[in-house]
């Protein structure tokens, strides 16, 4: 790896290109250099594990990465693989793929992968032409963006620690970046003995200002970190509780239209939702949104309008006091608020076959759990689930697992998945897909280690080695907070609108003189949204509307109770 000298000033922005023939790495560094080396270092690798090991370098500095440039055909690691792993030290570059005519499936692959920003065809003379217009253009893209500084939080633990897993988890999902270091290995050992602990206090999260969290909760996880745990008032125009897709447009909508609005979210936004790897069918992204970039762009929108966003507050209790609704949180304080909206979702049914629940976060999980995808590398990896997030993980999961099998509880696919998704596990050699397949046990010490499965159909049994299993079944609604005054139907899903009429009449106890609005439930001034709701589409792009929707009505009520 080579690297434009460094000057006495301010370090500048890198440009990054890697391409392994020497002599077209050093042509692209030639023309960057004459363009941009006066603004802007210009740093060349010829391998994606060097560009990869410089980065990492200048994250441990703190320096800025403003482009990455990186050739398709390389050996060992290729571009797109570079790009992907780039994408988690600096995830506001902008990422150019360059490739040969023949390869231009490699870049769409690459615009649903990594979110690529533009593909370069070679050669790309004359660069004032094909090449500098390109890189002027990122450039000023990443001037105008969101830059958080890439912190160096690290976390200590073990690959099979499920308290480990549960804090990289929270840290990906509130868009915290962070590095792991297993326990195990010369740095993370180093850590643990400098912050006193050992082997059993995992997992120890060293925060950028240098303190130690030996094994912390997440609200205290939260507060280090720098999200927003504590509300900045007693009393809001709107409370909305869940920040999924219903929830983050509820905030968002209210926020723009003049509501004072606080979201609340136990864990992290975003939802299911937020940890889907790709979502290809929603509105306005031909080309596919990962979840976690919806749930980003999403939230920086609410709050750009005004809406606070708060984590790590668990909602136990609702309760009205006269015009106000109270929401009670699990650590004894309160809000108040004219209007709530309900945007608590759903999570994934548990599986209750034995041996499962011991194996929870030591390979077994609930939901994709995509920062365990480097530990699937070249391993056989177990997906249960008929619908489009188990698809989704599959896809994901496949372009580093030696083998992905979907196991499915149904006869086929059809009834649950959408026909893109079904076509393309098709297309993918290393998925397979078993139906009417169900597992009935779990077997491991430490860790997962086997499976039984049972054909239904055959009523056959069999045994596979698997150190990944990842659930993905079903949907139980986060209601069982609510008191009865919230009516919900048998499964726990909240009741709004026409659906709690009876015979056409008013709900019993209902205190207004006019029927329910559409989305409100039986509690006068509450509304639901998204997938809690009874008979909801389960679809992003139902819920976003349903959050939408219910300010619409919240208006209405607040002119009008």
């Amino acid at each position: 790896m080579t690297e434009a000298p460094a000057s006495l000033a301010p370090v500048r922005p890198a440009i990054v290109t890697v391409d392994d023939d020497p002599s077209v790495s050093r042509a692209v560094a030639r023309d960057l250099r004459r363009r941009y080396g006066e603004e802007h270092r210009i740093v060349r690798a010829e391998s994606g594990a060097q560009a990869l090991e410089a980065l990492r370098e200048m994250t441990l500095r703190g320096d800025d990465v403003a482009v990455l440039i990186a050739d398709f055909r390389m050996p060992g690691m290729d571009g797109l693989q570079f790009l992907e792993q780039a994408m988690d030290l600096y995830p506001a570059a902008r990422r150019i793929l360059l490739t040969a005519y023949a390869d231009t499936d490699a870049a769409i692959t690459a615009i649903n992968v990594v979110d690529l920003d533009h593909y370069l065809l070679k050669p790309w003379d004359p660069p004032e032409e094909k090449l500098y217009p390109v890189v002027d253009a990122l450039l000023d893209a990443w001037r105008a963006s969101d830059r958080r500084p890439v912190c160096e939080t690290r976390i200590v633990g073990h690959r099979w620690s499920a308290r480990s897993h549960e804090v990289r988890d929270f840290l990906a999902r509130n868009q915290v970046p962070y590095r792991w270091c297993p326990s195990d290995e010369p740095e993370g050992e180093r850590l643990l003995a400098a912050a006193g602990a050992d082997g059993q206090d995992l997992p120890v999260v060293i925060t950028p200002g240098g303190e130690a969290l030996v094994a912390p909760g997440d609200a205290e996880l939260a507060d280090r970190v720098g999200l927003s745990t504590t509300p900045a008032a007693d009393f809001y125009d709107l409370v909305v509780v869940g920040g999924g897709p219903a929830g983050l447009g509820a905030a968002v909508y209210g926020a723009s239209e003049g509501l004072r609005t606080v979201l609340v979210e136990r864990t992290a936004t975003g939802g299911q939702a937020g940890q889907s790897s790709r979502i290809e069918n929603y509105l306005g992204f031909p080309d596919g949104v990962s979840g976690a970039q919806l749930t980003d762009r999403a939230r920086r929108q609410a709050t750009r309008f005004g809406a606070e966003v708060l984590t790590t507050r668990d909602v136990v209790a609702l309760e009205p006091g006269g015009s106000a609704r109270t929401v009670h949180f699990a650590d004894g304080s309160e809000i108040s608020a004219h209007a709530v909206v309900l945007a608590t979702g759903v999570s994934y049914r548990e599986l209750a076959a034995p041996g499962i629940a011991a194996l929870v976060g030591r390979g077994v999980y609930y939901g994709s759990a995509l920062t365990q995808a480097d530990g699937c590398a070249g391993q056989d990896v177990y997906i249960v689930g008929g619908a489009n997030s188990a698809g989704q993980a599959a896809v994901y999961f496949a372009r580093q697992a030696r083998s992905v099998t979907l196991l499915v509880r149904g006869p086929s696919l059809t009834a649950s998945m959408s026909h893109y998704l079904i076509e393309q596990l098709a297309g993918i050699p290393t998925i397979s897909v078993r139906t009417c397949t169900e597992v009935t046990a779990a077997h491991g010490d430490e860790h997962l280690e086997r499976l039984e499965l049972r054909d239904t159909a055959a009523g056959t049994t069999e045994a596979v080695d698997t150190s990944w299993l990842f659930v993905l079944i079903g949907a139980a609604p986060h209601t069982e907070w609510l008191d009865e005054r919230v009516a919900r139907d048998r499964a726990g899903f909240v009741l709004a609108g026409p659906d709690l009429l009876v015979d056409g009449h008013r709900p019993p106890g209902w205190p207004l003189d006019r029927d329910p609005y559409h989305l409100e439930t039986s509690l006068p001034g509450v509304f639901v949204a998204g997938d809690a709701r009874a008979a909801s589409m389960k679809r992003v792009a139902s819920a976003v509307g349903d959050g939408a929707m219910a300010v619409a009505l919240v208006h209405r009520y607040l002119e009008k109770p």
